[in-house]
């Protein structure tokens, strides 16, 4: 990876002739805790033009929030929403000012005046030598505080505004992770793997084994943390499980056709909404060719994270009218007329009923491609939004625990063509319309549910 060393220790060297002359905090503060103090150095931060005292200023701070425990961290974001927003009458005044002469000058005052204090705070805490990463971290606090707290959402706004900046592709760094690689930084991958847990060090090596490829984005503030990462099986033809990728031998991957990208995790709490993972799937399926010209293939297989959740959001009657002409079959397995008893003994044996298992392939079809305004599923809006097409409805995909809760273990295949990303992407961004293989029109041959799309927006 490139070294960034130098820029380190100027930065480092700057913090610490600065050190000494940051002032001690006040007798009320002391008095008070460490909240209090990193605001009264968040004042003083806004105030310094000095870039040694700057960076001495803003490495305080990030210490000092390091040590914040959970309330504390809410009491300080808090302020930070309270104290360091945009002045109303600085804001009216400079529009004023602009109506009245329109120059760029006014218009430049106004845009300041609407940034406010806090940008130009996250910006200046920015400059110490691990900032950065404290205000990704500060994000991730923001993230877990928002939903019990609303007044929050402008300073994740602010926040999120200056990440998707600095974390935007031309900042990121492409590498192919490997047993090769630092042992700290595959030790991160164990850690964060977000699809199917790494079972130790046994599994990781299986991974990385010469039939398996991952790569992953990096950032030059954050060298030894990996921002989002995938893991490729390349193999012969698209895999309808995720076991046998998992659980197979090593095997030369020579003879490959076919590569499978079976696990996308984003590592940092902090960065989501920030979006990099359509850059990275990009550049591994051009990585990819360059490197084996003979793969023909590229598909994912991905869970159905919102589908059992979504299922279960819905009445009787919309459930008959989603799993369509399967219902009948259901019954007659199950022995019973009534649709509650029939919704109950489906969710208690879920796929693994031989009756339910196209009954909830024909509801999955319908969730991911019959929904007015398009696929709610996550997985499914960031591949079709990323150019792929559906492509096939795998039952009993995902036999773990997890994938049973989510989707009752069916997983997917959304296939990436080269030669389609863009007009997949174009026509799914304009129409909201799943791109989809015959085989998936094949399972949704019957009516759509009109009566889920008619009632959908308030089931789930």
């Amino acid at each position: 990876m490139k070294s960034y060393d130098w820029v380190d220790s100027l930065v480092r060297m700057l913090s610490e002739r600065g050190r000494g002359m940051v002032r001690k905090p006040s007798q009320a503060v002391r008095a008070s805790d460490d909240v209090e103090h990193a605001i009264d150095l968040c004042n003083e931060l806004l105030s310094e033009t000095g870039e040694a005292l700057g960076t001495a200023l803003a490495q305080r701070v990030v210490e000092l929030l390091s040590g914040l425990d959970e309330a504390a961290q809410g009491r300080f974001l808090r302020r930070l929403a309270n104290d360091f927003g945009p002045n109303d009458a600085d804001v009216r005044a400079a529009f004023e000012l602009w109506t009245s002469k329109g120059s760029p000058g006014a218009r430049n005052a106004l845009m300041a005046a609407i940034e406010g204090r806090r940008q130009r705070l996250f910006r200046r805490i920015n400059m110490a030598p691990s900032g950065t990463a404290a205000l990704v971290q500060m994000r991730g606090w923001l993230l877990r505080n928002l939903e019990r707290d609303a007044s929050l959402r402008e300073v994740d706004d602010d926040l999120r505004h200056l990440l998707v900046s600095w974390f935007n592709r031309g900042f990121l760094e492409f590498h192919a992770i490997n047993w090769q690689t630092s042992a700290d930084i595959l030790e991160k991958l164990i850690a964060y793997e977000s699809v199917h847990a790494v079972n130790g060090w046994g599994d990781l090596r299986r991974r990385l084994a010469p039939d398996r490829r991952c790569y992953a984005f990096f950032h030059p503030a954050l060298p030894r943390e990996p921002l989002i990462f995938v893991e490729v099986a390349l193999q012969r033809g698209l895999t309808q499980a995720v076991g046998p990728i998992l659980e197979a031998p090593i095997s030369s991957a020579i003879r490959a056709d076919t590569a499978i990208f079976y696990s996308i995790s984003n590592c940092q709490d902090g960065l989501r909404g920030v979006n990099f993972g359509n850059f990275l799937i990009k550049q591994v399926v051009d990585e990819l060719q360059r490197e084996m010209p003979q793969l023909t293939t590229f598909s994912t297989l991905s869970p159905v994270p919102g589908f059992r959740s979504w299922l279960a959001a819905l009445d009787d009657r919309q459930l008959t009218d989603a799993v369509g002409p399967h219902f009948a079959t259901l019954q007659a397995s199950f022995g019973s007329i009534e649709p509650k008893a029939v919704r109950e003994r489906l969710f208690e044996v879920g796929a693994e009923a031989t009756a339910a298992c196209e009954a909830l392939r024909r509801a999955c079809a319908l969730y991911l491609c019959g929904l007015p305004g398009g696929p709610v599923d996550p997985v499914a809006k960031f591949h079709l939004g990323n150019g792929a097409r559906l492509e096939r409805i795998n039952l009993h995909g995902d036999a773990s625990a997890k994938g049973r809760a989510q989707s009752f273990g069916i997983m997917v295949n959304y296939l990436y063509e080269p030669e389609r990303i863009v007009s997949n992407h174009q026509a799914f961004a304009t129409t909201r319309r799943t791109p989809r293989s015959a085989a998936v029109d094949a399972v949704l041959e019957a009516k759509a549910g009109s009566v889920v799309a008619q009632v959908y927006a308030g089931a789930g």
